[in-house]
């Protein structure tokens, strides 16, 4: 086996303390190797509790140890680009987190450091090779429940804590960027399609500006999604896939639990009432963030593609930088294309 590619992580971010850092902890082509934090002891704190041989007290020491491979990004949203950037520059390969940003033009940067400096970088879209993920798109292309028409999806939660980053405008929170960006691209990739136009509803936090409750239609060549997304409203996530001979429902579509099966649920339709012509297939006990980080190091080794491009990653700001734009002119908008 080759070596496993050894892995800084840029700042002690909740996502990577409590998703990213114990997931990897169970990679096999992955190793984690320094940590970075704007505080020196935080650094220190979240290298013995993972025990990671290095810690920083500033982003730039990490991105200047020559022994790091690549970087994982979990700084919030506004800061995505600028230190992916710096770190590509350094040579580092880097996973940022989702969303990239607000825009396509705030994204380009990203496109052309990897292709200057040679390096890979993707977006931390971990539900993509979930294998729940991956049967939902193979019993859709197979043609299961007929011809896909129409998603419906809802993903809310709620926090109104005026220091968290989810709530902050100027570092591009509310429920579109954090939560509602699963949405489109889970369509997009279960589709296989673009969307032609977008709508959107908008309504913001008084206090926050942020967007707490943001509802979109986005139109297909094929068909039709509809989605909900809030920062303010009972925690609750699920994903729904309609067509013309049945649905398929993925219960637990992002926050997907890494101790216990998952489940898919096949319905033709039959019956309607007592629910017997539901079908449910569980799918086995994995870690969707193990996945990835192995995933993305492999592609490092063997030098093909990351499971999550620039690209596609692009495509996707391109939906949602549209939503923003249509919310503010009550029309239609067209997602910028590459």
């Amino acid at each position: 086996m080759p070596r496993k590619v050894k892995w800084g992580i840029l700042s002690a971010a909740s996502i990577a303390q409590r998703r990213v850092l114990p997931a990897m902890r169970d990679c096999q082509h992955a190793e984690v190797v320094a940590v970075a934090s704007r505080s020196l002891d935080k650094a220190r704190s979240m290298a013995s509790q993972f025990a990671i041989p290095k810690a920083y007290g500033a982003y730039e020491d990490l991105l200047g140890d020559p022994e790091v491979e690549a970087i994982y990004n979990p700084l919030p949203n506004h800061l995505h680009v600028a230190w992916s950037v710096r770190a590509a520059r350094g040579g580092k390969h880097v996973l940022c987190e989702k969303p990239l940003s607000r825009t396509v033009a705030e994204v380009r940067p990203l496109l052309e450091a990897r292709d200057e400096y040679n390096v890979k970088i993707g977006e931390a879209f971990m539900v993509r090779n979930h294998p729940q993920w991956l049967r939902t798109e193979e019993l859709v292309r197979s043609g299961r429940i007929g011809k896909l028409r129409s998603a419906v999806g809802f993903f809310s939660y709620f926090n109104v804590d005026p220091a968290n980053t989810r709530n902050i405008e100027d570092y591009h929170g509310g429920a579109l960027m954090d939560i509602g960006c699963y949405p489109v691209k889970t369509t997009r990739f279960v589709f296989a399609e673009e969307p032609i136009r977008v709508l959107a509803c908008i309504e913001r936090d008084p206090s926050f500006r942020t967007d707490r409750v943001t509802s979109a239609i986005l139109e297909y060549p094929t068909g039709q999604s509809i989605f909900t997304c809030s920062t303010q409203l009972v925690y609750y996530q699920r994903m729904q896939f309609i067509g013309t001979e049945g649905r398929v429902e993925v219960e637990i579509p992002f926050n997907a639990p890494s101790d216990k099966p998952c489940r898919i649920l096949i319905d033709d339709g039959r019956d309607l009432y007592a629910g017997g012509s539901t079908v449910t297939e569980l799918i086995p006990i994995c870690n969707q963030f193990t996945i990835q980080a192995d995933l993305f190091s492999v592609a490092i080794r063997d030098n093909t593609e990351v499971p999550n491009p620039l690209e596609d990653a692009i495509l996707n700001t391109a939906v949602i930088d549209a939503l923003f734009r249509s919310a503010h002119s009550g029309r239609w908008e067209t997602p910028e294309r590459l």
